[in-house]
């Protein structure tokens, strides 16, 4: 599994913590980061996906 695709997955879920808390606390900058976080960890981890299939096809 590529370091990507970990690295990418553990953003996201940073992010939703992130999100959670911002909406919690009333905090729209916070909750907006946490949601960023979250698609920058999916792009991350479909760069990570996309090396393990050229990897694997190789």
């Amino acid at each position: 599994m590529d370091e990507d695709r970990i690295k990418g997955k553990a953003k996201e879920m940073g992010g939703s913590v992130k999100e959670s808390v911002g909406k919690m606390t009333g905090d729209k900058d916070t909750e907006r980061s946490g949601k960023a976080d979250q698609v920058e960890g999916k792009v991350q981890s479909g760069v990570g996906k996309a090396k393990d299939a050229v990897r694997d096809n190789t």
